[in-house]
């Protein structure tokens, strides 16, 4: 059986923590940390366990951050060599997991020492990552931290360059929301400028992510900056483009889709049918497209459909589905299958009655059919 996620905090973790704390800082009282900690982590989840070794950070460590904080940037170890996050502490120092309470203990206790926290969470990121501790000096201190952000992404570490992407993320999963950027995203716009082309797939993956997350409220301008990254683009970059556009391309945006390359399909006919109209509850349901092309050029084609699902109060919400990319040859007439299943699922409850389909080409509507959903008796 797979060893729960949440041990890669784990007692040895800690008494190998403390151990480096007190060959740095004589005076930290490591046997009262362990017992302190090691006392409550067994029953306690992987974030709680890092709000509780954080937690005693603060009462272990000396109340000057100024001395607290030097002595976490001497107990550290040795960067990590690529960008697998490594775990466990070597005789060098802290890193890994370890990392993740050190780097909230900065967040929380640092912003008096805005210069050493910085420097802690460049060296810090470079040894796991510093992505969600960065964001509440960015919230409170926007330009001040901006200043630092820019320069790390051109530092020659992929880890600092990623963080300058990572961290200024406006809608980080499990990370604070950076109200400012939701709103405004232009100030961070530069940073990505400068990463869009870095070498570190890791790194250029992180702005795909950032942009994704812009597109999310900015749609239109996620659209323009798509536009002006694909003149001349690298197959690296025209990936990121793909990858930054992915939330805008699943809701059918046009402007987006467009600047793919996938502009408005001249069709003759198209299609849309269903292999029964009614679908229990459990079961799966045969969707058939047809579509003839009226063109005299080949089209790139991104093919989905979208289910209208029943709510409680009698309206509908939508969710689209990806199907199919093709390339339909002048004249020529493409038909392609797929099952749908509706079976129960954590992230949706579903309702009877009639669920409308339909099959979207290029983000436009072309065809669509119906079923109703029957939930079995019991």
């Amino acid at each position: 059986m797979a060893e729960p996620f949440k041990n890669v905090l784990n007692p040895k973790l800690v008494c190998d923590m403390a151990n480096r704390l007190h060959r740095v800082d004589r005076s930290f009282d490591k046997k009262g940390f362990i017992n302190t900690v090691n006392a409550s982590l067994e029953s306690l989840e992987l974030k709680q366990r890092s709000d509780l070794i954080c937690t005693q950070l603060k009462v272990f460590l000396p109340n000057d951050f100024k001395q607290s904080g030097s002595i976490l940037l001497e107990s550290l170890g040795k960067e990590l060599d690529d960008s697998a996050i490594e775990s466990g502490i070597t005789k060098e120092g802290l890193a890994g997991w370890v990392i993740m309470p050190l780097a909230d203990y900065v967040a929380r206790n640092g912003k008096e020492q805005f210069g050493l926290s910085m420097q802690l969470l460049k060296e810090m990121t470079k040894r796991f990552s510093s992505e969600f501790a960065i964001r509440p000096f960015l919230d409170e201190q926007t330009q001040e931290t901006l200043t630092y952000v820019h320069d790390w992404a051109n530092d020659e570490n992929e880890h600092v360059r990623r963080l300058a992407s990572e961290g200024t993320r406006p809608r980080l999963p499990w990370g604070m929301k950076l109200q400012k950027f939701v709103q405004d995203p232009l100030p961070i716009l530069p940073i990505l400028e400068k990463l869009k082309d870095d070498p570190s797939e890791y790194v250029r993956r992180s702005v795909a992510n950032n942009l994704n997350d812009i597109s999310k409220d900015h749609p239109e301008l996620v659209t323009e900056i798509a536009e002006n990254w694909l003149v001349k683009a690298s197959k690296e970059r025209q990936k990121l483009v793909r990858h930054a556009c992915r939330t805008l391309i699943k809701s059918g945006h046009k402007g987006a889709l467009k600047a793919l390359g996938y502009d408005g399909a001249e069709l003759s006919s198209c299609t849309l049918m269903l292999s029964d109209t009614q679908l229990i509850f459990g079961g799966a349901i045969e969707l058939t497209a047809s579509i003839t092309s009226d063109s005299g050029n080949t089209q790139p084609l991104m093919v989905d459909y979208i289910v209208h699902h029943q709510k409680a109060n009698g309206t509908t919400s939508e969710k689209v589905f990806k199907w199919k990319v093709v390339d339909l040859k002048p004249g020529k007439t493409l038909s392609f299958k797929k099952k749908h299943t509706i079976k129960p699922i954590t992230t949706r409850v579903y309702y009877p009655g009639v669920h409308k389909v339909e099959l979207q080409i290029n983000g436009e509507v072309v065809a669509e059919n119906a079923f109703e959903l029957v939930m079995p008796t019991t």
